[in-house]
């Protein structure tokens, strides 16, 4: 071997190197044009990393330049196309007319590293998967979802963030905490039997940390993971999101141990106590999925789908009320016109309240708080529009020109609640109102999220009215892009009604 080497010089070596670089780079742009050629059209892709570049550049202004390619386009986040559904009729016949096929779930690395394909939102499709939203459907309903009962939770709860909000009256505040903690609140009374207060410190820094995650999971860094796994064993920015997970895990573990001690199989209290005697049922099923790290899994998944969204929506709809104040009033009159001010409102006032409802939609899709909606992978091979698309393939739909298409929305880039509301001032639905998805992965809380968004907001206009400090700078309307699209950091003015 010594004598091999004795005979090579560096020259030799680096002419080696350079071959070996420039025969990667033929193979790669090879297989990049041959994977161009079977796939719909879409923005050029870079070598080995596709369009991140471009799309970690602007994100939202790459998602409003898909629809240029069609109906449907192609994207590559990485060495692999990304097919991306730009129209309603094209997302309908994937997820709901062949809905079995497209309602798998990439096993991306950052995903892998931090569910290990357990819980629901996640989880690939198959066994464990339906067992666990089936049984989570179930319990939810058991414990009020759709009922009367949820409806008096959230109109209680949104007394509380009224009162929160109130010592803050006439100076300039971030709601940031208040919002989110109203909102968890409700599916903690759910998941774990019981609300946390305001000022709860423990409860305010587990808050803290599903912001900070949720950010992170949309960042480059989160990206670079994805095309890099191997960087989880090195220190890096990356690392923070294993601790948060395992604080979030901690937090978990103690409330089911506290639930198990307490445990009354005869009188379930939450949704914790009926997985527990799930559990202990399925104990001697081999193809049961109900144990320990399913539990953990899917009680987060409910946790942090039950926060994050509804309480992002929110804010959204308080930069649009500050910019808005027109909107603002007329909600919060028609509002005391049929509740005065002190009844709180139910969903069954939705009727009474056109211009409210309305409004509510209008946050909603204009919010657009998940611009790419939540990644599909197909199950098996299949066709769509023509193309072939093989099993594995990632898939997207494009929420961002859904909920803006010219042909569908009255005012389709501005924020009018008249785009819900027919000629006679009446509320009418909108088939491409999907900020929910649809088909078989269809968002596991929609009905509660309906319901906290508009008792929750009605609440608030009835009984406060919000304003710009004076001085604000204008809002940046496109937010941060990540896992959601959430709002910049702003302050508002809150002052009673009363």
């Amino acid at each position: 071997m010594e004598s091999v080497l004795r005979y090579l010089d560096w020259t030799s070596v680096g002419l080696a190197l350079v071959g070996g670089l420039v025969s990667l780079v033929l193979l790669e742009i090879l297989r990049l044009n041959s994977s161009r050629s079977r796939s719909p059209p879409g923005p050029k892709p870079l070598l080995f990393v596709g369009n991140m570049p471009q799309f970690i550049k602007d994100k939202m202004g790459f998602i409003r330049s898909m629809p240029k390619y069609g109906e449907i386009s192609s994207l590559y986040l990485g060495r692999k196309p990304t097919i991306i559904l730009n129209t309603m009729q094209v997302a309908k016949e994937a997820f709901v007319q062949n809905g079995t096929i497209f309602s798998g779930r990439p096993s991306l690395p950052l995903v892998r590293w931090v569910n290990k394909g357990y819980g629901i939102v996640m989880a690939t499709y198959g066994n464990s998967w339906r067992q666990q939203r089936r049984f989570a459907l179930h319990t939810l309903r058991d414990f009020g979802l759709g009922k009367k009962s949820v409806e008096e939770r959230v109109a209680e709860e949104a007394h509380f963030l009224i009162k929160e909000m109130l010592k803050q009256e006439g100076k300039a505040f971030y709601p940031i905490h208040p919002i989110m903690n109203s909102v968890s609140n409700i599916i903690c009374s759910i998941v774990f039997g019981d609300r946390f207060e305001y000022d709860d410190r423990r409860f305010a820094k587990l808050l803290e940390i599903i912001n900070e995650n949720i950010r992170f999971s949309g960042s480059p860094v989160a990206q670079i993971f994805n095309l890099v796994p191997i960087i989880k064993y090195f220190p890096g920015p990356h690392q923070k999101i294993w601790h948060n997970l395992q604080s979030l895990r901690k937090f978990m573990s103690e409330e089911v141990e506290k639930h198990r001690k307490s445990l009354d199989p005869e009188n379930l209290r939450d949704f914790i106590d009926a997985y527990l005697v799930e559990m202990n049922k399925q104990e001697s099923n081999e193809d049961s999925t109900f144990h320990e790290e399913n539990m953990l899994r899917s009680t987060t998944d409910l946790f942090i789908a039950g926060t994050e969204t509804t309480a992002n929506t929110l804010r959204w709809g308080l930069i649009y009320m500050m910019e808005h104040p027109d909107v603002q009033e007329r909600c919060h009159e028609e509002i005391v016109r049929v509740l005065g001010f002190d009844r709180f409102p139910s969903m069954d006032d939705r009727a009474q309240l056109p211009y409210t409802h309305a409004t509510v939609h209008e946050i909603q899709r204009y919010a657009n708080i998940v611009p790419l909606g939540v990644v599909h992978q197909t199950t098996q091979p299949t066709k769509l529009r023509g193309y072939h698309i093989p099993a594995g393939t990632n898939i997207m739909s494009n929420l961002t020109a859904i909920l803006t298409d010219k042909d569908h929305w009255k005012y389709p880039d501005t924020f009018n609640p008249e785009n819900f509301l027919d000629e006679k001032g009446q509320f009418c639905k909108n088939d491409s109102f999907l900020p929910f998805s649809l088909g078989p992965r269809v968002c596991l809380g929609e009905t509660l999220a309906r319901t906290e968004l508009f008792i929750f907001f009605t609440s608030l206009i009835q009984q406060l009215k919000f304003s710009w400090p004076q001085g604000a700078p204008p809002p940046n309307m496109d937010g941060v892009v990540g896992l959601v699209r959430s709002n910049l950091p702003f302050n508002t003015i809150c002052r009673s009604r009363g």
